[in-house]
């Protein structure tokens, strides 16, 4: 009698053991699903076309394109993307020409298609002459860049 306790003992033991096991693959899975389903939102948004201008429309985007700026004027950067993607971090970096950075932003945004996304730029006291960049990142990761120029005259 003995023997036949213990051997239900193992039984139980197995069964259990194996059902464990079964749920700890499922759950790996579902972590694999959601991180291929992160990466492939991440993929779905790119940028077209970044354009900077004196001015942007209701729409977002750039009235009045032009590379050079005078001190007080304020910069726009129309970020232009396709795609779509929920909850997509979109980031600005603009520098300076010896590399310091002047000004970052970030927005959230979360297009079904072509959108356009406004950024800008500007001091109080006139941006100093010189050149600039704007450099877009999207989830992170470098999407584009644009060169601009503050002239005094």
């Amino acid at each position: 009698m003995n023997y036949l306790r213990f051997d239900r003992v193992i039984l139980i033991a197995g069964a259990l053991a194996m059902i464990n096991a079964c749920s700890k693959d499922t759950t790996t899975t579902d972590n694999q699903v959601s991180t291929e389903q992160q990466q492939s939102t991440a993929a779905d948004v790119s940028v077209s076309h970044i354009e900077i201008g004196k001015n942007v429309d209701a729409d977002k985007r750039v009235t009045e394109a032009t590379k050079e700026f005078r001190p007080g004027e304020t910069v726009y950067a129309s970020v232009l993307t396709n795609g779509a993607a929920q909850n997509t971090e979109m980031m600005v970096r603009w520098t300076f020409q010896d590399g310091q950075i002047v000004d970052e932003s970030v927005q959230t945004i979360s297009p079904t298609g072509t959108a356009a996304t406004e950024f800008h730029i500007t001091k109080p006291d006139g941006l100093p002459a010189g050149k600039y960049r704007v450099e877009v990142f999207v989830n992170g990761k470098s999407a584009g860049v644009e060169e601009f120029e503050v002239k005094t005259a």
